[in-house]
């Protein structure tokens, strides 16, 4: 097994299934794989009751900075935990609701430190990468705000 870690910051779309398999393929002799796929969804609030319909969502971010910043996240993963690889990718531009926006693929001796790690990157990604949301509505468009409720998910990980 060769380490395949990777960090994507692309306007692309990307086909997740494919990116797993591939990424399992890479890592065929590591014991536990642990993925998370972010999609856009399409209303805002914690229930598609409570929220405004979504039509889309523009993700902005600084180039060269956020893939930096993902390569020290994945660089802190594997201070913590012993991992076999890691693969992130994550989109920018303007999205549709249904489409992929992250990818997360932990690969490791044991699903424990798999999942873990999974949820550490995914936690971080979503409170300290430099990635901006603007969601756009029937009634207009809006940036949105660092919810607390992912700060708290966060917290967990600070030492």
């Amino acid at each position: 097994m060769t380490s395949q870690t990777a960090v994507r910051v692309q306007r692309e779309a990307f086909d997740p299934g494919m990116e797993v398999g591939d990424f399992c393929r890479h890592n065929a002799m590591s014991g536990g794989v642990a993925t998370f796929v972010g999609q856009m969804r399409d209303f805002r609030g914690d229930t598609r009751e409570s929220g405004d319909t979504i039509t889309a969502m523009t993700l902005e971010h600084y180039p060269g900075m956020a893939e930096r910043q993902l390569e020290g996240l994945i660089t802190e993963a594997k201070s913590r935990w012993p991992l076999d690889d890691v693969r992130v990718i994550h989109r920018f531009g303007t999205l549709q609701p249904g489409e992929p926006i992250v990818l997360v693929a932990v690969a490791a001796a044991h699903r424990s430190e798999a999942f873990e790690a999974c949820a550490f990157l995914m936690d971080w990604l979503k409170t300290e990468a430099p990635f901006w949301k603007k969601e756009s509505t029937a009634a207009g468009g809006a940036w949105v705000d660092a919810r607390a409720a992912d700060e708290d998910k966060a917290e967990r990980w600070r030492r």
